[in-house]
């Protein structure tokens, strides 16, 4: 599932980039080598600051660039650059990497799609903001470190930029779909009378990744007739074909409703899917 998770990160969607400034031809770009390559990100243009605020929570934001776009809020799809240091200056993660310069990866605002303190920020942010945060441990990895990358209780320095927002591509009674890759050339799609198998990584703005089949490499399977299938997550499926990689915010009332689902899901509260579809059949 690796392969899944590489697609995630270099896509490059067509979104809606009202209130986007275009980037200064004398905007300074910076090559960086990473694992033996170099790439080029405008992220690494020098930190003047324009602006900066420390939220409650204790997230610093300070922006190097005013967007004039719309303020960001839960539910927002929008595509953004990224690059995740120590405050050593290390470099431990980014949108880059993968040798595409100013490349762009998807993200669902307030659903803990990353760090805490990310969330935090981004809705303090605006469409076009280039911004850079200082996010204490607690609401970085807290004492959890990565072996040889991120030490227990270490604060995070991270640089982003709002690119774009992106309208879904399809909704069906609430149930909002994007979707981010599609083999062309399948025909075989998802209705009465087929079987979906697919992995999905489940959100809630208080339960990250509340379930994740990728981890034990277990997908689900599904017909229409299954009872016990989250209701607007079954009809943003309708239509799905096999290596298709969906996005879909499904809101409480296509979903658990007053209920919640044990203590994964609060009552009245949205999810947000991840979904990689591996086989429609009869």
């Amino acid at each position: 599932m690796k392969a899944f998770g590489l697609i995630l990160l270099v896509l490059l969607v067509s979104c809606n980039t009202s209130g986007v400034k275009e980037k200064e031809n004398n905007e300074e770009v910076v090559e960086e080598t990473v694992n033996g390559t170099e790439v080029k990100t405008s992220l690494d243009q020098p930190k003047n600051v324009v602006d900066s605020k420390t939220t409650s929570e204790g997230v610093k934001i300070e922006w190097i660039e005013h967007g004039e776009g719309e303020l960001l809020q839960r539910g927002d799809m929008i595509n953004m650059e990224y690059k995740v240091s120590l405050t050593d200056g290390q470099v431990i993660n980014g949108t880059y990497p993968n040798g595409i310069p100013d490349s762009l990866v998807p993200f669902m605002v307030g659903f803990g799609m990353h760090l805490e303190g990310v969330d935090i920020a981004l809705k303090e942010m605006h469409v076009g903001d280039h911004v850079e945060l200082l996010i204490p441990s607690k609401l970085a990895r807290g004492d959890k470190a990565i072996e040889g990358l991120i030490p227990a209780n270490s604060d995070i320095i991270m640089r982003i930029r709002v690119d774009e927002l992106r309208k879904p591509d399809r909704e069906i009674d609430g149930n909002r779909v994007w979707l981010f890759h599609e083999k062309k050339d399948e025909t075989t799609r998802f209705g009465e009378n087929k079987e979906i198998e697919f992995h999905v990584t489940g959100f809630t703005p208080t339960t990250p990744r509340f379930v994740n089949t990728i981890q034990k490499d277990e997908p689900f399977s599904m017909r229409l007739e299954d009872q016990g299938v989250v209701p607007g997550l079954k009809k943003a499926l309708i239509n799905a074909k096999k290596s298709d990689i969906l996005f879909i915010h499904v809101p409480a009332s296509e979903a658990y409703k007053s209920k919640g689902y044990q203590d994964l899901v609060k009552p009245n509260e949205d999810i947000f899917y991840r979904v990689y579809v591996t086989d429609v059949r009869d």
